[in-house]
This record gives structure tokens, C-alpha cells and sequence, in this order.
């Protein structure tokens, strides 16, 4: 039997940047705990992209480009 749900969920995706001093995991967590403070019923997110930003050849920040997957409201 089929998620009667499901067949009328319309997802959206948003990117998102997040940024921590200690660590990816880090950044990835604070983004997601930030993002689900505005959108809610987030069902996944994509790590697109990770960078580190140094200062004086010492790691000063990781940073995570996500991409997140929401679930819109129905009307």
C-alpha cells in the first residue's frame, strides 16, 4: 500500500554555508541545528562542498557548502 503522504509532498532545496573553528562535523552540525530554526520538516541534506580558511598556515575555520531538502507546507 502507498504512502497516500507522499504522493503529494513537494520538496524544496536550499544551499546553505555554515562555518565552525573546530571542525567539518562541526560546521555541518551547527548549519543543520541554524537551518532548522527557519524550515521545517527537513528530510536531508548534501555535503557539496568543504573548504578550510587558514591564517599564517594554521586552519582558522572549516567551512561546508550544503545543500538542504525541505518538505513544503501544503496549503
Amino acid at each position: 500500500m502507498a504512502n497516500r503522504h507522499a504522493e503529494n509532498t513537494v520538496a524544496k532545496i536550499v544551499e546553505i554555508t555554515s562555518q565552525s573553528t573546530s571542525s567539518f562535523q562541526d560546521a555541518i552540525d551547527r548549519g543543520i541545528e541554524r537551518a532548522a530554526r527557519t524550515l521545517k520538516d527537513i528530510r536531508g541534506a548534501w555535503v557539496q562542498d568543504q573548504e578550510l580558511v587558514c591564517d599564517g598556515g594554521e586552519i582558522a575555520a572549516y567551512r561546508v557548502v550544503m545543500k538542504v531538502t525541505f518538505v513544503l507546507e501544503e496549503e
